[in-house]
């Protein structure tokens, strides 16, 4: 784990700015529908509108400035919300999942491109989702479990 936090360029690619993208939207639809002034933002910077179920999530990650590095296959990185519903805090049953919350689903601050090996370090190690969710406080104030600070992006 201390290889990858000490060398996170190599292994995360962070969003440059935070960004709500489609307030509302949840991952629960199997395809998305982008509204006309959405698709002309995403047509201006470069970026095809992703219909898939994650795609909203991509698409918010891309327009605020986030870089999805290429595997060797040639698929991009994986995009990871660091709030994943999976370890809660100390003395707490629940955390933010936030591909089932429309405050959440496409907030690129809470948006983050896996290296492979990262992508599954984040989802069977506690202490390194916890980092991954520290890091998004610093960068961006990022916290809907109010665990780092009182403020909420």
């Amino acid at each position: 784990m201390e290889i990858v936090r000490e060398n996170s360029p190599s292994f995360i690619s962070w969003p440059e700015r935070p960004l709500l993208l489609l307030p509302g939207v949840t991952r629960e639809i199997n395809y998305h529908q982008y509204p006309a002034e959405v698709r002309q933002q995403l047509r201006e910077a470069g970026i095809t509108p992703d219909s898939r179920n994650n795609g909203p999530a991509i698409c918010s990650f891309l327009l605020a400035g986030g870089v999805r590095p290429l595997r060797q296959t040639g698929k991009g990185w994986n995009i990871h919300h660091v709030y994943d519903g999976k370890f809660p805090y100390v003395n707490r049953t629940t955390t933010t999942h936030a591909i089932n919350d429309g405050r959440y689903f496409t907030e690129a601050a809470g948006l983050v491109a896996l290296h492979p090996l990262a992508h599954a370090m984040a989802d069977e190690f506690a202490e390194f989702a916890w980092w991954l969710r520290r890091e998004a406080y610093k960068r961006f104030g990022f916290d809907p479990d109010r665990i780092f600070g009182e403020t909420q992006a």
